[in-house]
């Protein structure tokens, strides 16, 4: 079938026109004919048009993209100490704490909460969160760390853990 096309535009420049305006010979292959009025649509024109369109609306989303991205952002933000809120105890819940301050440990306490830490630059206070409990070694426990703090009987020493698994104490 390839074949049979081939040989069809090669036999186009052995038929010779004669042009109807300047009365040139020309061959039949290097005419460039002109059509007035709109030429029926196909569907490769219908396909470039929609092609074009989506090309444009590409575009258009791709400007708008990075503020829609920090918007979408901002709105799950904002959801986040809403919903944090649903999941911790109502006690705890009532301090009001910011949520992205409230670290869980599980154990001796249940949650470290870092007071201010997301709200500005300055740490205002660190508080051991924690829910009643029946057992007695837990509490005794708690009792321990609450005396131990009181009597600021603590150190604060920065460990690096690197890649690999090393500890390094500072």
């Amino acid at each position: 079938m390839i074949g049979d096309l081939v040989e069809l535009f090669q036999s186009f420049r052995t038929i010779l026109c004669l042009c109807p305006h300047c009365g040139d010979m020309v061959r039949l292959s290097d005419l460039k004919l002109k059509h007035k009025g709109a030429a029926p649509r196909t569907w490769l024109d219908t396909y470039a048009t929609n092609l074009r369109r989506l090309e444009k609306k590409e575009q258009l989303f791709e400007e708008k993209e990075a503020s829609l991205r920090k918007a979408a952002i901002a709105r799950g933000r904002a959801r986040v100490p809403k919903m944090i809120r649903k999941c911790i105890d109502e006690a705890i819940a009532s301090y009001n704490y910011n949520p992205y301050d409230i670290k869980a440990l599980l154990h001796p306490v249940d949650f470290v909460v870092f007071n201010g830490l997301n709200d500005g630059e300055k740490l205002e206070d660190i508080s051991f969160l924690s829910k009643r409990t029946s057992s007695e070694s837990l509490n005794r426990l708690r009792t321990s760390l609450d005396s131990s703090i009181d009597g600021e009987r603590y150190d604060w020493q920065v460990a690096r853990v690197s890649i690999d698994g090393k500890v390094e104490l500072e």
